[in-house]
């Protein structure tokens, strides 16, 4: 059964995101207390529309927390064209050859499917993918979409059925979705992963646009990151997340 998109009303909402962004050095003390990592490399990837521009503030605070920490590199994410599909490889194949194996990955929504889909081609070198309001379970429950049924935008792929189908496949390594149910772009439903070992859902409550820079997020993505090699646990929250995290189905 296909998922809605997320309602007018939530679409109406998305305008927070500048005001999270603005909060967010109030939350700087708790941040300061989020878990360090042992300096593993981490490729993050923008959503759609955007550029490493979007994804500034949750690359600052990875590195404040001792990683690696890389942007795409790709310029403005256009959607997944040939030539965008292609230079994602090559960035990915030159940070694997850099750094070696166990790169985690962080995805921001269509981001979040490039993670995954590299996570399929590499499994042998990738840690770990984090998504952030990622619709991998149906990419037509968004806005974006809504807005291509009335002839604006992308047109839809013919072949979505099977995209779907493979999209929602899950992964061979570890996998956190992070996810709002007032999430405006994405509807939360298309987001959640299948139960099954390694593999989680998170919730927060923040929009689609300001979930990148959002702290609860921050605080869930440092935790998860901070799991020694080799190991993974599913999310439980500690004293810290006072703040809106809400742990979901594991």
């Amino acid at each position: 059964m296909a998922i809605a998109p997320p309602s007018l009303a939530l679409v109406a909402l998305e305008g927070r995101a500048w005001l999270e962004l603005a909060g967010l050095p109030l939350a700087l003390p708790a941040l300061r207390g989020a878990p360090s990592g042992d300096g593993h490399p981490v490729m993050v990837l923008p959503g759609y529309l955007t550029d490493d521009v979007s994804t500034r503030a949750l690359r600052w605070f990875l590195r404040d927390r001792g990683y690696h920490v890389h942007g795409w590199k790709c310029g403005r994410n256009r959607g997944p064209s040939p030539e965008t599909i292609q230079a994602l490889g090559r960035r990915f194949l030159a940070l694997r050859d850099r750094h070696g194996d166990g790169i985690s990955l962080i995805g921001w929504s269509l981001g979040g499917i490039y993670a995954r889909e590299l996570a399929r081609a590499f499994p042998e070198a990738i840690r770990q993918v984090i998504t952030l309001a990622s619709p991998f379970r149906d990419v037509t429950a968004t806005t974006v979409a809504r807005l291509a049924s009335y002839g604006i935008g992308p047109r839809p792929d013919p072949q979505i059925d099977v995209l779907t189908e493979r999209l929602r496949m899950p992964l061979p390594v570890p996998t956190t979705s992070i996810f709002s149910r007032t999430d405006g772009i994405v509807a939360w439903q298309s987001c959640l992963e299948e139960a099954g070992p390694q593999r989680e859902n998170v919730e927060v409550r923040t929009s689609h646009c300001g979930m990148g820079h959002h702290a609860a997020t921050l605080l869930v993505i440092a935790d998860r990151l901070a799991q020694p090699k080799g190991t993974w646990s599913p999310f439980v929250p500690r004293g810290w997340s006072l703040l809106p995290v809400l742990r979901a189905s594991v």
